[in-house]
């Protein structure tokens, strides 16, 4: 190991002086390598960030991009020491108290390393599921991996075996005769040998996909989704420039679909399985949704909610943070039913998606309304807009509960136990029922109908996030996420206020019920 070490040195230190950087014979092409992680093959770039802004928050280290810093961290291993300083963030309040940090929100990690222990012991103790063990359990993981990159245990490499390829630890690739043969060769006989792995893993697997989410990665596309759906959004609000919205709306729908067919050509299967692929996939439903019905209907009004809900979503994919993860992971076995994945939740996330259009209607009434006066025609005007998209929102709703049992029965022996989604979406769904049906029997009048809507929105949101976030519990631990309980709680805190700021009272004159 000492003469790989030493050969290593040698070989590169003039690269590196030459380059003047410190990052020895790591390369930013070793972006594109296939590597496997997490139960797939996946391009390092793909794989080095996210590791880098899991133990980090930031997809960057002191000026180094996520692969050349990953690729630094896993030389450790071979005894090629770097100088990076890696910070670890510690929220939670009782854990920087244990860890003694003051009014500092970080610990270096060499320091948590020496904590471990600590920490373990203070986990056992913790109250179990409480918001303390889970910021324990988080900081213990985050020393695994690192500890397990540092020792070049974490980047795993295709290696050629009789026409099969096997994935070995950097620690093993790196044999010392691989090398020597190599530079007989090449001056760079280090990035001879990962290149040859990479060749003959494409020459084994011509298929695999880990160039088509190098792409993906790379495009970026949600964030181009979001800077055009807003685009649209203004041209449509302030410059009443109703073609170039709808053309731009277009555009957001077209690099919508791209980005999620790009999606489900990696992962194989329907892009409907953690939180940050319900949200893309809602707005972009929902947009869909409002441009069909604003067709038939041949009223702008749907395009704007469609493309506000969109940006709202958008928004959260982009600048989420932990909350919502891109990260594309292999399937539990209960999901691994392409047919019940693509229908059950597929349905119950297009309902949301048009049940959120009713939402954004409804605020945006609300909140004109409240500096504005409306006639009654114009508030029976939009509560027929909002009926409309309560109607679809509400059938998709419970099509999709339907579907959820039958799949329940197939997957688990019941058709419905109680689990805390299953609960919740009942919830929504009965609380949807009773408003429909008020509103048709006249039962609650327009001045009612759409603060009721608004708030009634805080619901699918419990069934959307809050089981996830705020409960933890239940059979359907595979869309659980960590975080989100702030996000939650503001959003409650928001409508709220927007529904105490709009609050009018009714004067007591019903209209008389339709013949």
């Amino acid at each position: 190991m000492k003469k790989l070490v030493v050969l290593f040195l040698t070989l590169f230190v003039f690269n590196a002086l030459a380059e003047n950087t410190n990052v020895y014979f790591c390369k930013q092409e070793f972006s594109k390598l296939p590597i496997l992680q997490g139960g797939r093959v996946k391009p390092l770039y793909v794989h080095s960030k996210e590791m880098m802004k899991y133990l980090t928050g930031k997809t960057e280290l002191e000026g180094l991009s996520s692969t050349l810093a990953y690729c630094l961290l896993s030389l450790e291993g071979l005894g090629i020491s770097n100088s990076l300083n890696i910070n670890i963030r510690v929220d939670h309040s009782e854990s920087r108290a244990l860890l003694e940090l003051g009014e500092e929100k970080t610990i270096k990690v060499t320091e948590l390393v020496d904590k471990k222990d600590l920490i373990r012991a203070q986990m056992s103790k913790a109250t179990p599921d409480s918001s303390y063990q889970k910021s324990l359990k988080k900081l213990l993981n985050k020393v695994s991996l690192y500890s397990n990159i540092v020792s070049s245990q974490n980047w795993l490499l295709p290696e050629l075996n009789n026409n099969e390829i096997s994935w070995v630890p950097l620690s093993a690739f790196l044999r010392e005769s691989k090398i020597l043969e190599a530079k007989k060769t090449s001056i760079n006989p280090f990035q001879v040998v990962i290149q040859e792995s990479a060749n003959h893993f494409d020459k084994v697997n011509p298929k695999s996909s880990y160039k088509l989410e190098y792409k993906y990665a790379k495009a970026n596309l949600p964030i181009w989704s979001m800077l055009v759906s807003l685009a649209a959004l203004l041209f449509l609000t302030l410059f009443k420039k109703f073609k170039v919205a709808l053309g731009l709306g277009l555009i957001t729908v077209v690099i919508q679909a791209i980005h999620i067919a790009m999606r489900v050509m990696i992962s194989g299967r329907a892009p409907i399985t953690n939180m940050y692929e319900t949200v893309m996939f809602s707005g972009f439903g929902a947009l869909i949704l409002a441009i069909i019905i604003g067709h038939y209907k041949k009223e702008k009004v749907f395009i704007y909610i469609g493309l506000a809900y969109n940006v709202c979503t958008l928004m959260m994919m982009n600048f989420a943070g932990s909350m919502l993860s891109p990260n594309i992971s292999p399937l539990v076995p209960v999901l691994r039913d392409n047919f019940w994945l693509s229908t059950h939740v597929t349905t119950i996330i297009l309902s949301y998606g048009a049940l959120a259009l009713s939402w954004v209607l409804g605020n945006s009434i609300l909140i004109k309304g409240r500096f504005n006066s409306l006639s009654s025609a114009d508030e029976k005007y939009y509560s027929d807009l909002i009926y409309t998209c309560l109607k679809y929102g509400t059938i998709m709703l419970g099509a999709g509960i339907v579907l959820g049992g039958i799949w329940a029965d197939y997957s688990w022996g019941r058709f419905w136990g109680w689990d805390p989604k299953e609960t919740w979406s009942l919830i929504v769904l009965c609380i949807y029922i009773a408003i429909l049906h008020g509103r048709y029997t006249n039962w609650i009048p327009p001045k009612r109908f759409i603060p009721l809507v608004t708030a009634s929105f805080m619901s699918v949101m419990m069934a959307w996030f809050g089981v996830n976030y705020i409960l933890a519990a239940g059979l359907h631990s595979y869309g659980f996420s960590e975080g989100g309980a702030i996000f939650l709680g503001s959003f409650f805190l928001i409508q709220i206020l927007v529904l105490v700021f709009t609050w009018k009272p009714v004067k007591n004159n019903r209209e008389p019920k339709n013949v």
